[in-house]
């Protein structure tokens, strides 16, 4: 173990930090585990260090009710996420892994779509609150892959895609699905539709529809995405929008 309050330590990880990004070329940090030591402590690494960016991988359990699903409100997980932004300083590289949108969208996608607007109209997650400060993902190397701790539905995946490339927050593409799964060219087509409609962190959101076998939502009124396998929706699909994108129970126009 280390103990992050000996300020020999602390010392000394800083300066490997700075020699990482002034010697190897490194700019961003992730913390692992950040939630077992304090975020004054991750504030003094990000403060001395100066990165351009630094993530947080905060992992903690959403809550449930009797039936073993996520509760529809999530406010208390996705408050711990923004608190800990809020300590080691919101204006400054700091972010979090959006855990809270991971285990909603897990569940979402298996015939529960409604589950994408919470109670405010807004995205249930961290994104709905704080979206600058959100690092969106579908899996990560223990959710997934061989670890398969609390895994992506399978063969739901490209929904979660359709999703987190397209909305607010910073999105974070996992390497097993590009480079081992086969989904490459449909992940690349999500990019860059996000890159070309200029898409971003703070993008805004307007969720058009949400019920168990259909979720629709414009961002900054460029692009529209659409998860869930109902089909019959052009009717709701504004003038001069073309589909530019479309996969497994999801289109992008």
């Amino acid at each position: 173990d280390i103990d992050h309050l000996n300020l020999r330590v602390q010392k000394e990880l800083v300066e490997w930090l700075n020699w990482l990004k002034a010697d190897i070329g490194f700019d961003g940090w992730r913390f692992d585990f950040a939630k077992g030591y304090s975020a004054d402590v991750a504030k003094i690494y990000v403060d001395r260090s100066e990165p351009s960016f630094a993530v947080a991988e905060i992992w903690t359990s959403l809550a449930y009710g009797g039936d073993g699903k996520p509760n529809l409100n999530q406010d208390p997980h996705r408050q711990e996420l923004v608190n800990w932004v809020n300590k080691v300083g919101g204006s400054g590289p700091a972010t979090t892994f959006d855990f809270t949108t991971k285990g909603i969208l897990n569940v979402a996608v298996e015939g529960e779509l409604w589950r994408l607007r919470g109670t405010d109209g807004k995205a249930p997650g961290m994104i709905g609150w704080w979206p600058a400060k959100a690092v969106t993902f579908v899996d990560n190397h223990d959710t997934g892959s061989t670890q398969h701790m609390w895994p992506f539905p399978s063969d739901r995946v490209m929904q979660g895609y359709a999703y987190i490339l397209t909305h607010p927050g910073t999105p974070c593409i996992f390497y097993d699905h590009f480079f081992d799964w086969g989904l490459k060219e449909e992940i690349d087509r999500l990019v860059s539709i996000r890159t070309r409609h200029g898409i971003h962190s703070e993008s805004k959101l307007q969720i058009m529809e949400a019920d168990a076998d259909l979720y629709l939502a414009e961002i900054d009124g460029k692009v529209i995405v659409k998860l869930g396998p109902r089909y019959d929706v052009r009717h709701l699909i504004p003038e001069g929008f073309k589909v530019a994108a479309h996969g497994n129970d999801y289109a992008v126009w």
